[in-house]
């Protein structure tokens, strides 16, 4: 079936579930966005004009399978998808290479990708991070003779601290 002609068929006893079923796995309540982005996974998932089924299920489990929270994420995990797909083409060109210019083209195209994928993978892990990292830098003066405590510190009354962190 050709990019401009494909009709999905969702897997579910009821059509209108399933959907929605879908679009929440794709951290969404737009129908408009998860056809948009399956249209997208579809057309990332052709050989020549022809949807392969089979690739566009694959890359539509790789996108569910990292479970966006919102569009951003889903958008971000379909196109990690797609860059794995890229990736593991030119894993398998560099693997079948007939001569140098070949091996240095199909390296080159490998490394950038492998390195585009991790790169996607921190990003999402910063999207999702929802602590914020505090860093409180304080001026200590430490008098000769004098000792600083770095650490937590509690004290047991009377100003004596009972735990004390590393001395410097």
């Amino acid at each position: 079936m050709k990019v401009d002609e494909v009709s999905l068929q969702l897997d579910h006893a009821d059509a209108a579930f399933g959907h929605l079923l879908l679009m929440n796995s794709l951290g969404t309540t737009q129908p408009d966005f998860s056809n948009g982005l399956l249209a997208q996974l579809a057309n990332a998932a052709t050989k020549g004009e022809i949807v392969d089924e089979r690739q566009l299920n694959f890359m539509l489990t790789m996108v569910t399978g990292i479970e966006p929270r919102d569009q951003v994420e889903a958008m971000l995990a379909a196109q990690m998808a797609a860059v794995h797909n890229a990736t593991m083409t030119f894993a398998r060109r560099l693997n079948h290479v007939d001569n140098i210019p070949q091996q240095a083209s199909a390296e080159r195209a490998f490394n950038k990708l492998a390195r585009t994928f991790a790169s996607q993978l921190e990003a999402l892990k910063r999207y999702r991070s929802t602590g914020k990292q505090t860093v409180r830098v304080e001026h200590v003066t430490v008098n000769e003779g004098g000792q600083a405590i770095v650490g937590n510190v509690a004290h047991g009354g009377r100003g004596a601290p009972d735990k004390m962190g590393p001395t410097s």
